[in-house]
């Protein structure tokens, strides 16, 4: 089985190259799904965040308000590496869980979409790397509509991880999205069929 990364920036369109790549049978995980899930909820992860961020940054339910949470880390480096440091290792273990689920089900590929793979050094786990790519002003303009942002604001959160190009220059795959979307699954679906091509029989590793 081929563990496959699937990165890029903040808005730069991962999401709709994994949806793709599930519509066609693979099987896919959602890094970011994961942390929703955990800030959703009262877990041991939410007490830490809640511990090192005080309670204006959990809502009456006790989940974590992601807003008003990145208001903070996103202006503060040293408080973004403290709810990495909190965060991480759940996420890190769900992906692990994951891949080896995958594995017992005879999966070819198993793709983990996650922004920080470069940032945290976790592309190494992977047989191959593919990059969503889009030129920086468009990956602004998008989180700004998205996220309803500032421009100032969407420049912090974008400054926060490795420039786009970086990661683009260091990818085994690149899917462009700055076209239309009917584009973006064309080549996701290139990129797919190589993958596929190069998948190994399941193993045990």
């Amino acid at each position: 089985m081929l563990a496959i990364g699937l990165t890029g920036g903040i808005a730069s369109g991962k999401s709709v190259i994994r949806r793709r790549m599930e519509e066609r049978g693979v099987e896919t995980f959602d890094a970011d799904g994961v942390v929703h899930d955990l800030f959703a909820s009262q877990n041991a992860v939410t007490e830490s965040v809640k511990a090192r961020f005080g309670a204006d940054i959990v809502t009456e339910e006790g989940c974590v308000d992601r807003k008003t949470l990145g208001a903070i880390v996103f202006k503060d480096e040293k408080a973004r590496k403290d709810l990495e440091a909190l965060v991480h290792p759940a996420v890190k273990e769900a992906i692990e869980t994951f891949l080896k689920n995958s594995r017992k089900k005879g999966a070819s590929l198993a793709v983990v979409d996650a922004a920080l793979m470069y940032e945290t050094g976790s592309y190494e786990r992977y047989d191959l790397i593919v990059v969503a790519h889009c030129p920086s002003a468009l990956q602004k303009k998008r989180l700004m509509q998205r996220d309803h942002l500032s421009s100032e604001e969407a420049e912090k959160r974008i400054a926060a991880q490795l420039p786009i190009e970086e990661k683009r220059q260091r990818a085994d795959h690149v899917i462009d999205t700055s076209t239309t979307i009917a584009e973006t699954l064309k080549r996701t679906d290139e990129v797919l069929k190589d993958l596929l091509a190069k998948a190994r029989p399941p193993d045990s590793r």
